[in-house]
């Protein structure tokens, strides 16, 4: 139940997952679970418990990053820091790496290091032209840094390649980038309601 609402409803995926520890607390799927599930409701020191918890019971590194994105959730940019160039990082994936490179960049923003963090996204992954499922994400994240650096044109040039990799809609690029092209969307529903409004103040006209 909370993989199923941890989406659409953080809030209920929280209470489940709070039964779920009074049940099983030493399982560690359920520890990650209910860290997940307070991830999700900005319940961070929660949540950091609970991700040390799944990782004393498994001795995995792959909570590695979220973990560090706690310490950012709790004003700690510097330790969030701190844990990207720790031993742990070498033991993630290449999945793993790149979200800690997400963290770290993420964590210099906070910071106000913007070149720094448009120098932590530069990276073999942010250059290759496949698509992997971080690579939306990715591109995503170095387009907003350039922007919020002023430069806007690179900016533009990466919203653009985050659109490209984007097939599942995970991130706002698309909207982002009709943006900086100042395209406006407009409402059909809502002009179309404007259109009856007016249609009727011409008939009371008419009266």
């Amino acid at each position: 139940m909370v993989a199923r609402l941890i989406d659409e409803d953080p809030e209920g995926a929280y209470g489940y997952s709070r039964v779920a520890l009074r049940l099983a607390s030493r399982v560690a799927a359920v520890r990650e679970a209910a860290g997940f599930a307070a991830y999700a409701t900005q319940k961070y020191s929660e949540a950091l418990a609970e991700f040390r918890a799944a990782r004393r019971m498994t001795g995995s590194a792959e909570l590695w990053p979220v973990m560090a994105d706690c310490e950012r959730g709790l004003g700690r940019p510097e330790k969030a820091l701190d844990m990207a160039g720790a031993p742990e990082v070498h033991k993630l994936d290449k999945a793993g790496q790149v979200e800690m490179r997400l963290v770290a960049a993420g964590a210099r923003r906070d910071m106000g290091q913007l070149d720094a963090a448009i120098v932590t996204l530069q990276s073999p992954e942010l250059a290759s032209n496949a698509v992997q499922p971080w690579t939306a994400r990715l591109r995503y994240a170095y387009a907003d840094a350039l922007l919020a650096a002023g430069r806007r044109g690179e900016a533009r040039e990466w919203f653009a390649k985050a659109v490209e990799a984007d097939r599942d809609g995970s991130t706002d690029a698309s909207d982002r980038l009709a943006e900086l092209d100042g395209v406006e969307f407009v409402d059909a529903l809502d002009e179309s309601q404007a259109d009856e409004t007016a249609g009727d103040a011409d008939a009371k006209d008419d009266d």
